[in-house]
């Protein structure tokens, strides 16, 4: 069910993304609908695969993923925006907002910045410096651009560092079982802000890694990464709760990040506690446990969690709600899960589209 390789959808977006605060900037060209309008074109439907969902501080959604390009949705037209239009990429792996209205593109080609009139693309500041630019500012955003780097990218607003993990460990312990993997095993799948401030990045092979503007720390465990029939998933989804306590990837477990112990810190580790999750059932607590591709938490305090092939689930901290997602017939491989503005739910999938929470279930999305 869950043999998945380490290549099957090797995307992932921020799964805790949201738009930047600050003051909104009356001037951008993002409110100026003519301008907006003056490129892209009005089409009736998005592609069939829609990976990522965001929506923008004026209300504008945005679907990319596909192999056209990236859609805007204002209510009443659906403009799609192609490479003839600059967009640098069609494989687009995430969408973020800065604080003053500029909507920025994570694809496997680079960094695409939209200001309403039209995209250019971020230079990468890659020399002897760049790679051990770990700073952690509120305004700063975060890209992985593809899936096969050794660190993230960190744009300040004005320049866009390519970083550099630090070793952890179980490189030696991967490359010792894997000595021919063609891959890199440190490429990231998922990352996610948490109340903090601190960043988690999910990897691919090595587990979790966190940067809390002081230190990069590292945790891993084994039923994280490899799924118990023997697939490998990575660390696809990380989100912190309401009572800050972390999930990642899985409801096995849940985890209390405690503070820095002498032993933890030398070893350039994240010091933490984990209790016992949520199982489908409790007569299968050892084996009951979907993995997710992606987590948010709703306005209640409720995990939804999106699969690849096997639906929503719910997690009320009690009990996991299952929601199955069809397109008629055909079940739907799913990417994504976000939260509007408004608190509503969207799913992103491979094969179907995008689709909308209703209360009850998930509809099609039709523009």
């Amino acid at each position: 069910m869950y043999k998945f390789s380490l290549l099957l959808s090797s995307f992932i977006l921020f799964s805790g993304c949201t738009a930047q605060n600050g003051v909104e900037n009356k001037s951008l060209v993002l409110n100026d609908q003519n301008k907006a309008d003056s490129i892209g074109r009005i089409v009736t439907e998005t592609d069939a695969r829609v990976l990522v969902i965001f929506q923008d501080k004026n209300g504008h959604y945005w679907f990319g993923g596909g192999d056209q390009g990236v859609y805007r949705y204002d209510g009443k037209s659906l403009v799609l925006y192609t490479k003839e239009d600059g967009l640098c990429s069609t494989g687009i792996l995430g969408i973020q907002e800065d604080k003053l209205g500029n909507i920025f593109f994570d694809t496997s080609e680079g960094v695409c910045k939209f200001d309403g009139q039209g995209f250019t693309t971020l230079e990468i500041i890659n020399n002897n410096v760049s790679p051990n630019e770990w700073k952690l500012e509120p305004d700063d955003l975060w890209f992985r651009i593809g899936w096969d780097n050794k660190g993230p990218f960190r744009y300040d607003g004005q320049f866009l560092y390519q970083l550099e993990f630090p070793k952890t460990d179980q490189e030696d312990i991967f490359y010792s079982a894997y000595p021919n993997v063609s891959y890199n095993p440190y490429g990231i799948y998922s990352y996610y802000k948490d109340s903090k401030g601190s960043v988690w990045f999910g990897t691919s092979s090595l587990g979790v890694c966190r940067f809390d503007g002081e230190s990069v720390r590292w945790l891993y465990e084994k039923h994280l990464t490899d799924t118990p029939s023997g697939g490998s998933f990575g660390i696809r989804s990380i989100i912190e709760d309401a009572d800050g306590y972390f999930w990642f990837c899985n409801t096995r477990y849940r985890y209390e990040i405690l503070p820095d112990s002498p032993d933890t810190a030398g070893a350039g580790l994240i010091n933490y506690r984990k209790e016992s999750g949520v199982a489908i059932s409790e007569a299968n607590m050892d084996a009951d446990f979907p993995y997710f591709m992606s987590i948010v938490e709703d306005d209640a305090g409720d995990l939804w969690m999106a699969t690849y092939e096997e639906g929503v689930w719910r997690n009320t901290g009690k009990e996991l709600i299952h929601y199955p997602v069809k397109d008629g017939e055909t079940d739907v491989l799913l990417f994504s899960i976000f939260k509007d503005n408004q608190g509503v739910l969207w799913l992103g999938s491979h094969n179907a589209g995008a689709f909308k929470f209703d209360g009850n279930k998930f509809k099609k999305f039709k523009a």
